[in-house]
């Protein structure tokens, strides 16, 4: 026999109306359960993919968020690569200028080292200008030639500044005041000679003072002679380096030795009439490289 067996709902209401009853048949049971277990897998898996959901979307608001801010840093980033890329610019041309004024670009001088100006592929000039349309990778491969750029630029700035310290040096050590305060009683070149009245190649200018006036150092030098010589009398010799020498003559005193390094404006000695002079004055010389040369042309006080 099948099995036929069932289950009675009795239904008891409050009031007097007749008891109700329900007869339920196993399968359906087991139907109505297996519908109750479906519903139940479906609200879960309905709250699951809910759940996944709403977690995917505050990624999602977290991920714009943080997209924005990079996209704002990346733009400060370009403007900044651009502000950088026009300052080199400007550099590059200053350094040029400044290259031309002191002569550096001539190549016949030795004296620019390295490039005076960058190749073309990567003149600052050419990187593209648009930030908005500047990728990252563009932006990396800009980044690298400004870093480039700037290298170079640091070592032709290295140049300049060696070069200009020279001078610096140069200036300082060229004789460009008055050794001694007087007045001219013979000038540079060709003149009579007081004692035998031939002519002959005067190799400096005599100034003359009174007997004791000090005598300076025009410039910073070290003292290489200071004794006797001769007709000169009392001789001081100054190396002022770059080739330049000053020599002082007929002093009474010598107030420095040799080796001593001495400054612009330091007192040498005084005035005197030792050696073969025809009164009180100071003969003073300047050789570059052992020529004589005219003092006057250095002079920067008259």
């Amino acid at each position: 026999m099948p099995n036929t067996k069932t289950y009675t709902l009795i239904v008891v209401p409050d009031d007097n109306s007749p008891v109700a009853r329900y007869r339920v048949s196993k399968s359906l049971r087991i139907q109505v359960v297996a519908v109750a277990l479906f519903v139940c897998a479906l609200l879960v898996a309905a709250s699951a993919h809910y759940l996944q959901v709403a977690r995917d979307a505050a990624e999602n608001r977290i991920l714009r968020d943080e997209n924005l801010s990079l996209r704002g840093q990346l733009k400060t980033v370009r403007e900044r690569v651009d502000h950088i890329g026009s300052t080199l610019d400007r550099v590059e041309r200053f350094d040029q200028k400044l290259r031309a004024i002191t002569l550096m670009s001539e190549a016949d001088r030795g004296l620019a080292i390295g490039p005076t100006s960058s190749p073309p592929e990567v003149q600052t000039s050419q990187l593209p200008r648009t930030a908005s349309s500047a990728a990252p990778r563009v932006l990396t491969s800009r980044l690298d030639r400004l870093a480039a750029t700037a290298g170079r630029q640091e070592q032709s700035l290295q140049e300049l500044t060696e070069y200009f310290q020279d001078q610096k040096s140069l200036l300082a050590s060229t004789p460009s005041i008055w050794p001694a305060r007087g007045w001219v009683t013979s000038d540079f070149g060709q003149r009579l000679d007081p004692y035998t009245a031939d002519r002959m190649m005067h190799a400096g200018i005599d100034i003359a003072a009174e007997p004791g006036k000090p005598i300076y150092a025009p410039s910073n030098a070290t003292v290489v002679f200071a004794a006797s010589e001769g007709s000169y009398g009392n001789v001081i010799v100054l190396d002022h380096g770059y080739g330049i020498k000053t020599r002082y003559g007929h002093l009474a005193e010598m107030l420095v030795k040799v080796g001593d390094r001495i400054k612009r404006g330091a007192q040498l000695g005084s005035v005197g009439n030792t050696g073969r002079s025809t009164g009180p004055h100071l003969h003073y010389e300047v050789r570059v490289n052992g020529i004589p040369q005219n003092p006057r042309k250095f002079v920067l006080d008259e």
